[in-house]
């Protein structure tokens, strides 16, 4: 590497601003021919000059040859040729020029994983990252020998060591060999898991929550999902996991698992708005445990102008614990629906089994039982209806507040058979498709489907709550909330026995939590499906992102009415 020093004598006139105060010296790297990396390298090595004086930029001029150099060779330039020269003025400077000449390049490489951890295939062992012929790069060297280690790490190869790392350097050939070994010993294994603290649970219902067995190999994941188990069960306010291999005995890594219970009872109050429902309240009493086998109570009411209702539940963790469980639930709901042409009073009761299977699909068996007393129109009746049923959902996300990319699927289907506790014969069956994707960071596309379906003879004895009304911010904006629906001979609107809507909606972001919005809207409830009429709508929409989701607020206008715009206020995970 060859250095030069270039000294510039100063003009007798500028000798007395030496002793004057001086502001903050400037660094000025050139590289010819011109290597970004290399320049950004050379200012990062050299570093802030501060308020230096010529004086003492001359003095540190040497130091700065010296960071020079050694940024150069960190990318592999052993030959360069470097020049300073410090320029008098208001404001001292320091110039770098850099000639880097011609680069060391990879000749021999031999990068390998001896031991157990070598037949096993998560191992990953990063011979792509140093290839034969290619530039000479003391961070991807260092990177590629911390992955190693980083593995051996996670996967429990805590006796692992490098028996050979060498990196050999012919500046005089332009040439470098790489010789990597690791040995990786044997791999750990988890012993058992012990729990501290004050809790009040029965040890097999923590046990239960444990997501792997007593010796299984060591995984820093598994820790991971463990602590990661007992936060989400919700009994408990604090939890740490201890896993030290320096407490293994014969490659056996005992877990001792700390745990604070929290508070067994919470209340929950909250306040929201949408023009679907106008202002709406939230009031929610949960019982985290009742006893030492985990189970749990709760009690969910929410009041608005068109509906209010309560919830009772009670639940009871199956195996597992944190995804399965039994719940017995009861509810009221008084709702005015289609903008008061319809009014229901429903009361259900039924147990629903929960679970979630090993594809990451949630299935809910439910049971209910529905009396409802309403008003539909000119008509009026009480239904009673025993309907078993099933449901699937699945989600898949990139964050659970606000996702850039992923989707939903839901669908749910339930049944009543007539002389079964039930008025009527039915089927009803519902299905919802939502995507997102995002584009360069700022492009972001979302469509929606919704589809359902009753199947009867007696479809005059279809209560409301089970008849579809389209219409609103989450159906088809620019329409009023439940305003599309088949008519009676009054004009009052009762429901169809069907309903289709969809949407396509692009968003742009204009800032970090701000997006402008373009949709179009289409959809309806009918009675026949033989080609039905779809109402459709276009508008326009603002999105900001609060710690709780998406505030929505969309201008539509619908393109099959003579209504005007229509104003849409939403909130909540766009997914």
């Amino acid at each position: 590497m060859r250095i030069f020093f270039r000294r510039r004598v100063l003009p007798a006139g500028l000798v007395l601003l030496v002793a004057n105060p001086v502001s903050a010296a400037e660094l000025d790297v050139t590289v010819r021919p011109a290597n970004g990396a290399l320049r950004e390298n050379v200012e990062n090595y050299i570093g802030e000059l501060g308020d230096r004086s010529e004086q003492e930029l001359l003095r540190y001029s040497r130091v700065a040859q010296t960071q020079a150099e050694k940024a150069l060779q960190a990318l592999g330039y052993y030959n360069g040729t470097i020049e300073t020269e410090v320029v008098a003025g208001e404001t001292p400077r320091l110039r770098v020029s850099v000639r880097p000449g011609e680069p060391v390049r990879l000749r021999d490489i031999t990068v390998r994983v001896d031991g157990p951890a070598a037949q096993m295939k998560a191992f990953r062992v990063p011979r792509n990252r140093l290839k034969a012929g290619a530039i000479l790069n003391h961070g991807v060297y260092e990177s590629a020998k911390q992955q190693i280690l980083n593995q051996a790490s996670r996967y429990g190869y805590f006796d692992g060591r490098f028996v050979k790392q060498r990196l050999a350097v012919d500046p005089a050939e332009n040439a470098a060999d790489v010789e990597l070994v690791f040995e990786s010993g044997p791999r750990y294994l988890l012993g058992d898991v012990s729990f501290e603290g004050d809790s009040p649970f029965d040890p097999d219902l923590l046990a239960r929550m444990v997501p792997f067995e007593p010796g299984t190999p060591y995984d820093s994941e598994l820790i991971a999902d463990l602590n990661q188990a007992m936060q989400s069960s919700g009994y408990f306010e604090g939890v740490r996991v201890d896993a030290n291999p320096a407490n293994a005995d014969q490659q056996r890594i005992p877990v001792a698992v700390q745990l604070a219970t929290r508070d067994p009872r919470t209340l929950g109050l909250g306040l929201g708005f949408s023009t679907d429902v106008g202002p709406r309240m939230r009031f929610d009493f949960r019982r985290h445990w009742v006893n030492p086998q985990g189970h749990s109570y709760g009690i969910e009411t929410e009041l608005s102008a068109p509906r209010q209702n309560v919830g009772l539940w009670y639940d009871v963790p199956l195996d597992p614990p944190l995804t399965d469980k039994m719940r017995y639930a009861a509810g009221y709901q008084y709702e005015e629906i289609a903008n008061r042409d319809s009014l229901s009073k429903l009361l259900t009761v039924g147990p629903e089994w929960h679970r979630k299977l090993p594809n990451g699909w949630q299935r809910v068996w439910s049971l209910k039982w529905r009396h409802e007393q309403y008003e539909l129109g000119d008509d009026s009746g009480t239904s009673t209806l025993l309907m078993p049923g099933v449901a699937y959902s699945f989600l898949r996300s990139d964050n659970r507040i606000d996702p850039s990319r992923g989707y939903r699927l839901e669908f749910e289907l339930a049944a009543a058979k007539s002389g079964v506790l039930s008025d009527a014969d039915l089927v009803h069956a519902n299905a919802t498709l939502k995507g997102l994707t995002t584009l360069a960071d700022r492009h972001r596309f979302l469509g929606r489907v919704q589809v359902g379906g009753n199947w009867t003879d007696e479809y005059t004895n279809v209560p409301p709550s089970l008849r579809y009304f389209a219409g609103g911010d989450q159906s088809v904006r620019g329409y009023d909330y439940q305003s599309l629906s088949p008519t009676n001979s009054n004009g009052d609107r009762i429901g169809g026995r069907y309903q289709l809507a969809l949407s396509a909606e692009y968003q742009y972001q204009i800032a970090e939590k701000w997006r402008v919005a373009s949709f179009v809207d289409q959809g309806n409830s009918f009675n026949s499906l033989d080609f039905p009429t779809l109402k459709s709508s276009v508008g326009l929409g603002v999105r900001w992102v609060s710690p709780v989701g998406p505030i929505r607020v969309d201008l539509a206008h619908p393109l099959d009415s003579e209504g005007g715009v229509r104003l849409h206020f939403s909130m909540g995970p766009e997914l």
